[in-house]
């Protein structure tokens, strides 16, 4: 009785959260088509999302980036194929296409140095979730967070967003995608022990907990390249053509 009327608030919590905000403005320029050109198996796309969650995680985590999707596709598939495997608020993990963000600001994020082996292994695990529920476990902390928007000073933040009950059928986007590269031992902001340049001195890194990781990890991560497709293919800002203002006039 108790799990069932748990279960109806959450899904109502979740409906909440998902509402789409007005006023949300894409000022990317680059096509979706272009974006799914240059993605590559592994790859992480962060979103700037303009929902209700996507509103207290960018607070929480002072970030554009509210979700991030792991791109399970192979290099030339199109927009309209399904290669994004995401954690979804009301569906759970699932697979959607790279169209289906078409009209937000994208971020793609690209490991380096994957072997074939490590692809496989990482897609293996991260669509071995696929039908797993979205973690609602800090859904009532997150509503608090976008009605009070309490000054929470910025060191403190990141605790307050460790998403994620630990059970094994729930999950959110980032620790998904943070799990997964986990499983192949792929860093993304890891602890170092010891100072670097010691001489004779081998540093050690100790893992994060995978609920602790926010999409803007991804992007600060110093083992995750920035990819912009503009300058993927070739940009060179002299073939411009800039308007005259007097033309405007």
């Amino acid at each position: 009785m108790i799990a069932s009327i748990s279960r109806a608030i959450g899904t109502r919590l979740a409906s909440f959260l998902s509402k789409a905000q007005k006023g949300y403005q894409r000022l990317d320029t680059v096509s979706i088509d272009d974006v799914a050109t240059v993605l590559k198996t592994g790859d992480i796309v962060l979103v700037e999302g303009n929902t209700r969650i996507s509103i207290a995680i960018k607070y929480l985590t002072q970030s554009s980036w509210s979700h991030a999707c792991l791109f399970i596709g192979n290099a030339g598939d199109s927009a309209d194929q399904e290669t994004l495997l995401e954690a979804d608020l009301m569906d759970g993990v699932r697979i959607v296409s790279l169209k289906h963000y078409e009209d937000f600001n994208l971020r793609i994020c690209r490991p380096a140095n994957l072997t074939e082996q490590d692809r496989e292994s990482l897609l293996h695990y991260a669509k071995s979730k696929l039908g797993h529920k979205y973690d609602l476990k800090n859904v009532i902390d997150l509503i608090r967070y976008i009605i009070q928007k309490p000054p929470v000073p910025n060191r403190y933040r990141r605790a307050m967003i460790s998403l994620g009950s630990g059970e094994p059928t729930k999950v959110i986007c980032s620790t998904l995608i943070a799990e997964s590269f986990q499983s192949i031992d792929y860093p993304i902001l890891p602890k170092r022990d010891g100072e670097q340049g010691t001489e004779g001195e081998v540093p050690q890194f100790y893992r994060h907990h995978f609920t602790h990781f926010t999409p803007r990890d991804f992007d600060l991560s110093p083992y995750f390249e920035v990819i912009k497709p503009t300058l993927e293919k070739g940009f060179d800002y002299r073939n411009l053509h800039w308007k005259d203002q007097s033309e405007e006039a």
